[in-house]
């Protein structure tokens, strides 16, 4: 029978969310500024750092 191994990252989840929030309230982003960066700029981090 195998070991099933089941991990929580509420932590480190929690603080992106509280970075993003952070971030969108410290520019001054609209709604709909706030939605397209929390969708799209991690597309361009990861196609910085990883070059996919």
């Amino acid at each position: 029978m195998e070991k099933i191994k089941i991990e929580h990252h509420t932590v480190s989840g929690g603080m992106w969310l509280a970075a993003w929030l952070f971030t969108i309230g410290y520019l001054h982003l609209s709604f709909l500024q706030g939605v397209l960066a929390i969708v799209i700029w991690p597309y361009y981090i990861g196609n910085h750092f990883f070059g996919m």
